[in-house]
């Protein structure tokens, strides 16, 4: 399946909104800011339905954009332009004279008002829920469940207002199928996906911390999930303050007994209170799997680079039976001294196991060692030829892009997940 990117979605939607727009309404009246209105409503609906379609997590959506974290950013990314579009709508009007217009939906004249105003407050609540990272995770997530409601008052607005769109017109049907779908998704996420998205419940039976982080061991309850190595999961507790379901890459393949492990360093409120609190016997439900981070199907060489607890991925593949080819690849592996875990000494071993090539750098992608080690590489093989799989912090992948334009190494060779889905 190709693979859709983020701003892909946003344009597609937006074009086909507009074009189908232009179907409907006269030639003559194309030029005009009304018409411009017209189109900015329709494809500000068309986003926001998009948007939640999106937010589903529904299996064929990831596959489509080519993982959760893809899909995430896209979900933002329309949130933000469908508030511009419904912001231009809002001050021109979206009618003229000479178009023939009619609500589909008949209201009075106070109702239509006030669910017009109350669509575009709406939408900047959803816009500044999806940007704004100060508010603490429980409450944005509380309030962002709220988005599905918010969405059906925009729906209705569309369906009162006077417009030259007919419900069986190009752009009628267009909004009302993403209406449609944008509906039965968010009632989905909001009702149904606690019981029937694909997850396990499991119990810790092993931990263990050091500097701030905690590693876990979870075995399946009855029946463990079927995941790939450097594919992640929702964690979710039940536990008293640790319901909320939080990412975490899963650190183990897949083993027999389905156990799972997953490292995770205290960064937030919750993740310090999982690190401080969890313990055996815990029981948690994980939703899984979600990602689609995987290796190279061929490459000259390849190079992995973590940054911190963005081990967790390469701790899995290193434990993958079925991964071949291991002698080709080279870690780094990016720690703050004294914060690493698991330890250098603990990972060299994983490495050596089989055999793969362990560089710990402690002083960031700009110490001699990494730049030393990559520039090596580089002069061993054909630029072109190396593929690297990075995950870690935005700031790191940045330094990273800079030396690989050094380099010569293309960056379409460089695979990664966006660290961070707020």
């Amino acid at each position: 399946m190709k693979i859709v990117k983020p701003w892909q979605a946003v344009a597609v939607t937006v074009g086909v909104s507009f074009l189908l727009v232009l179907w409907d309404v006269p030639v003559a009246t194309w030029a005009t800011t009304a018409t411009l209105s017209l189109a900015a409503g329709v494809a500000a609906l068309a986003l926001m339905a998009t948007s939640a379609i999106l937010a589903s997590r529904w299996s064929w959506v990831e596959r489509l954009l080519g993982g959760l974290d893809r899909v995430y950013l896209a979900h933002k990314w329309m949130a933000v332009w469908a508030l511009g579009l419904a912001s231009y709508h809002l001050v021109f009007k979206a009618g003229l004279d000479t178009w023939e217009v009619a609500p589909i939906l008949e209201v009075t004249k106070f109702w239509g008002r006030l669910v017009r105003q109350l669509s575009f407050v709406a939408l900047m609540f959803i816009v500044l829920l999806a940007l704004n990272r100060k508010i603490p995770y429980h409450h944005w997530r509380g309030w962002h469940k709220l988005s599905g409601l918010l969405f059906v008052v925009v729906v209705l607005h569309w369906l009162t207002i006077k417009s030259p769109i007919a419900l069986n017109d190009p752009a009628g049907l267009w909004l009302a199928a993403l209406s449609v779908l944008g509906l039965s998704a968010a009632a989905y996420r909001l009702l149904l996906y606690p019981s029937l998205a694909h997850h396990r419940e499991y119990e810790v039976v092993d931990v263990s911390r050091v500097s701030g982080a905690v590693r876990m061991r979870l075995v399946p309850v009855s029946g463990g999930l079927d995941f790939k190595a450097g594919q992640f999961g929702f964690l979710r507790f039940k536990e008293e303050g640790m319901r909320e379901p939080h990412p975490f890459t899963i650190a183990s393949a897949s083993r027999e007994d389905g156990a799972v492990e997953f490292f995770i360093r205290g960064l937030g409120d919750f993740t310090r209170k999982l690190v401080a609190e969890s313990s055996i016997g815990m029981r948690a439900e994980i939703y899984a799997p979600h990602g689609h981070f995987s290796r190279p199907e061929q490459a000259g060489r390849e190079v992995w680079i973590a940054g911190g607890v963005g081990i967790s991925p390469f701790l899995a593949w290193l434990q993958d039976s079925k991964a071949k080819a291991l002698e080709r690849v080279t870690l780094f592996y990016c720690f703050t001294p004294g914060r690493a875990f698991p330890s250098v000494e603990e990972l060299q071993e994983r490495a050596d196991q089989r055999g793969v090539e362990l560089v710990p750098v402690p002083n960031g992608p700009d110490s001699a060692a990494f730049r030393e080690r990559l520039g090596e590489i580089a002069r061993e093989v054909p630029a072109k030829s190396i593929e690297i799989r990075f995950c870690g912090p935005e700031g790191l992948r940045d330094a990273l892009g800079r030396q690989m334009r050094e380099l010569g190494i293309p960056s379409r060779n460089l695979g990664y997940e966006h660290f961070e889905f707020r």
